[in-house]
C-alpha cells in the first residue's frame, strides 16, 4: 500500500469517526444525558464540538416538586436549582405538553395525565410566555388558518416554516445553547431537516456577503434571527412575572361570536370558579341574530400563566359528537388580558378543528356597556335606521341624549330598552365619516363598534386561501371548509385593499366553485367535492376514483366564488369576489392535546 493510499484511508477514517462522534453528542444532548462528561471520561478533554454548546446564560430555577420527580431523574440539578434543558427554555401550554408527548415516547417517561396536568400547569406559570409573548401566536392553539405575514424572508421561510407553521418556533424562548440545540433535534430526528437547511437560497432580501465569502447556510440565518427575535431573558417576561396572579375570572361575560356561515351571535358567559386555582365551570348562552335561536352550553376552563384559558363546553352529555353547531363539544382557547377586563380566541370543534366561533368576552359592570351592533354596519345616508345595541346594563330611561354615534349619526328616538338591548331610530348623513364610530351610553364609551360606509366596494371570500380535505369513511374523517363572503368599503382613500377599508360583515351572494386550471385537462372542480348554498364545502372520499382519469383519487385545487346579489361594481355588474381552495388527501398523522384544555 502506498503512502499516498494510506493517507487517504487515514483521512477517510478520521472523517468517519469525527462525523459518529458529532451525531453521538448531538443525540446525547437531544436525550438530556450528560455528553460532555461521557465525552471527557474518554478523551479526558472537555468536549469543544459546536454540535454541544456549553450553557452560559442565567437560567430559570424550578421549584415545583411535582415537575423535580417526574422530570429530575433526567433533567439533573445544579446548586441554584436549574434543571438541565429545562430552566433555559420557556413555552406555551401546548408547549410543555408536547415536550411531555416526546418525552414518554422517546425517552421512556412514565407519568399519568393528572400528574402531567400538573407539570403543565407548574412549568407554564414559572416557564411560560407573557401576554405580550403569546398574544401574536395565539392562533396556534386556536387552530387557525392564517397567513403567516410574520415571516420575515424567504431564507427563513424554508428553514422554520417549511413542515410547520412559523408560529411553532416563535412560541418557545431559548438561550442561545438551546435554540442551536434545537437544530441538532431536527437534524437528528428528521431526515429532510439537514437538506433542508443547507440548500441555497436565493434571497434577494439577504446582504451579499463581503470579499467573496461564501452565503451563510439557511439555518444560520434562521438562528440568527431566532437568537433576537425569541431569547430566553425579555423585559416582557420579567415584568410578567412579577405581576402574576391568579386570574380571578369569576362573575359574568358578555359574549360577542361570529360562526362563519351562521353569522354573529350575543349573549353572556357565567365564570364560576371550581375546586382548584384557576379552576372554573362555565354556563353560556348565546342568542342568533340571524335567526332568533338560542344556544344554551355548559363547560369549563382553566388558566395557565394567569391569563390564558383553555376549556370545553357543550350542549350535552362531554365527549357528545353531532351536525348541529349547538351540540358539539367545543375546544376554548383563549387570551385575557392582563387587566382581567376583556378576552379574545376561538371556540372550535371538527376533526380537523375547521368550525368554530371567533369569540371576544367584555366583563360586565354596573356601567353601561356595548358588545356588538346589529346591523353590523350603516350606511351613510339612510334615514330611520333601525340599530340594536347589544350588551348589558342599559338603563330603562335611556334617551337619544344619551347616546353619541359618532359624526353624522344621529339617534332620533330610543324605540324600546331593555338590561341586555337597546333598540334606536337612526339617521346617518350622507356625509357621515366612513369608518369604525365609537359609541358613547352616557360615560361608557365603546371604540370602533360601528361601522359606516358608503357602498360596499368589493367582495372578499374568507378564508381566502383554504385546505379542505378528502374523507368521510370509518378511518379517514373529512376536513370541511364553510366560507364567508365579507363587503368592504375602500375607506377615506377609496383605494380597495388598504389599511382603511372599513368591513361591513357578511353580504348576501350566491356561491359557485371554478376550475383553478393548472393542466390541460384539468377537471378537479368534477371530483373534489360539493359547496352548499350557504357556503360549507363537503370533500369526496378518499381514495383511487375509477371514473377520473387515470384512476386518481379526488384531490384539486378549485376557486370557491362568492357573486352579491345586489351590490354592484362600477360598470353595473354584481360584485364578486373568490377564495383559492386545495383539497388535499387526509392527514394520515396527526397529534393533538386534548390534556391542555381538561
Amino acid at each position: 500500500m502506498s503512502v499516498a493510499e494510506t493517507v487517504t484511508r487515514r483521512s477517510s477514517a478520521n472523517r468517519a469517526n469525527s462525523l459518529m462522534r458529532s451525531r453521538l453528542i448531538q443525540f446525547l444532548a437531544l436525550t438530556a444525558l450528560p455528553a460532555g462528561i461521557v465525552l471527557a471520561q474518554a478523551s479526558k478533554e472537555p468536549p469543544r464540538d459546536p454540535s454541544n454548546p456549553v450553557e452560559t446564560e442565567a437560567g430559570i430555577p424550578v421549584t415545583d416538586a411535582t415537575v423535580i420527580e417526574k422530570c429530575g431523574t433526567c433533567h439533573t440539578a445544579d446548586a441554584k436549582g436549574n434543571l438541565s434543558r429545562i430552566s433555559w427554555v420557556r413555552t406555551t401550554p401546548e408547549g410543555w405538553a408536547q415536550v411531555i408527548h416526546r418525552m414518554s415516547s422517546l425517552n421512556g417517561l412514565s407519568i399519568t395525565p393528572v400528574e402531567a396536568k400538573a407539570v403543565i400547569r407548574a412549568l407554564s406559570a414559572t416557564h411560560g410566555l407573557s401576554p405580550e409573548e403569546a398574544k401574536p401566536v395565539m392562533y396556534l392553539p386556536e387552530h387557525r388558518m392564517v397567513n403567516e405575514t410574520n415571516i420575515p424572508n424567504e431564507t427563513i421561510r424554508q428553514s422554520c416554516a417549511s413542515c410547520h407553521a412559523f408560529a411553532q418556533p416563535l412560541s418557545w424562548r431559548r438561550s442561545k445553547a438551546e435554540w442551536s440545540l434545537l437544530r441538532n433535534l431536527h437534524v437528528a430526528m428528521y431526515s429532510q431537516a439537514d437538506a433542508q437547511y443547507r440548500r441555497p437560497v436565493e434571497d434577494p432580501t439577504q446582504p451579499v456577503p463581503a470579499n467573496g465569502a461564501p452565503k451563510p447556510l439557511p439555518v444560520e440565518v434562521a438562528l440568527e434571527y431566532i437568537n433576537k427575535t425569541a431569547p430566553l431573558a425579555t423585559p416582557e417576561w420579567t415584568k410578567w412575572q412579577a405581576r402574576q396572579q391568579s386570574a380571578k375570572l369569576g362573575g359574568k361575560w358578555l359574549v360577542n361570536a361570529m360562526l362563519p356561515g351562521k353569522g354573529l351571535y350575543v349573549g353572556e358567559m357565567i365564570v364560576t370558579p371550581a375546586a382548584g386555582e384557576d379552576d372554573y365551570t362555565t354556563a353560556i348562552t348565546l342568542k342568533s341574530m340571524a335567526d332568533g335561536s338560542t344556544l344554551v352550553r355548559k363547560g369549563k376552563g382553566l388558566v395557565y400563566t394567569g391569563y390564558s384559558w383553555r376549556g370545553t363546553s357543550s350542549s350535552g352529555p362531554e365527549g357528545k359528537r353531532a351536525e348541529a353547531p349547538e351540540d358539539h363539544e367545543t375546544r376554548e382557547a383563549m387570551w385575557f388580558s392582563p387587566d382581567r377586563k376583556s378576552a379574545e380566541g376561538r371556540w372550535f370543534w371538527g376533526d380537523y378543528k375547521e368550525f368554530g366561533f371567533n369569540v371576544k368576552l367584555t366583563r360586565a359592570s354596573a356601567e353601561p356597556t356595548v358588545v356588538a351592533t346589529w346591523p353590523y354596519a350603516l350606511k351613510a345616508g339612510s334615514k330611520g335606521a333601525t340599530l340594536k345595541l347589544l350588551g348589558d346594563a342599559f338603563p330603562a330611561g335611556l334617551k337619544p341624549a344619551d347616546l353619541d354615534l359618532g359624526k353624522g349619526v344621529v339617534v332620533s328616538k330610543v324605540v324600546s330598552v331593555s338590561p341586555t338591548e337597546a333598540v334606536l331610530s337612526v339617521d346617518v348623513a350622507a356625509d357621515a365619516t366612513v369608518g369604525a364610530h365609537d359609541i358613547a351610553v352616557g360615560d361608557s364609551v365603546v371604540a370602533s363598534i360601528l361601522p359606516v360606509y358608503k357602498k360596499v366596494d368589493y367582495l372578499k371570500v374568507v378564508p381566502d386561501t383554504a385546505l379542505a380535505r378528502l374523507g368521510g369513511s370509518e378511518k379517514h374523517a373529512a376536513g370541511y371548509q364553510q366560507f364567508d363572503a365579507v363587503g368592504f368599503d375602500a375607506g377615506l382613500d377609496g383605494k380597495p385593499y388598504t389599511a382603511d377599508d372599513v368591513a361591513l360583515g357578511p353580504i348576501d351572494v350566491t356561491w359557485a366553485m371554478e376550475e383553478m386550471p393548472t393542466v390541460y385537462y384539468d377537471d378537479d372542480v368534477n371530483y373534489v367535492g360539493k359547496l352548499s348554498p350557504t357556503a360549507l364545502f363537503t370533500p369526496a372520499i378518499d381514495g383511487p376514483n375509477p371514473a377520473r382519469k387515470w384512476g386518481r383519487n379526488n384531490y384539486g385545487e378549485v376557486w370557491v366564488v362568492a357573486t352579491a346579489k345586489t351590490e354592484k361594481d362600477a360598470l353595473g355588474k354584481p360584485l364578486k369576489g373568490k377564495a383559492f381552495m386545495v383539497v388535499s388527501v387526509p392527514a394520515y398523522k396527526r397529534w393533538d392535546q386534548p390534556e391542555v384544555a381538561k
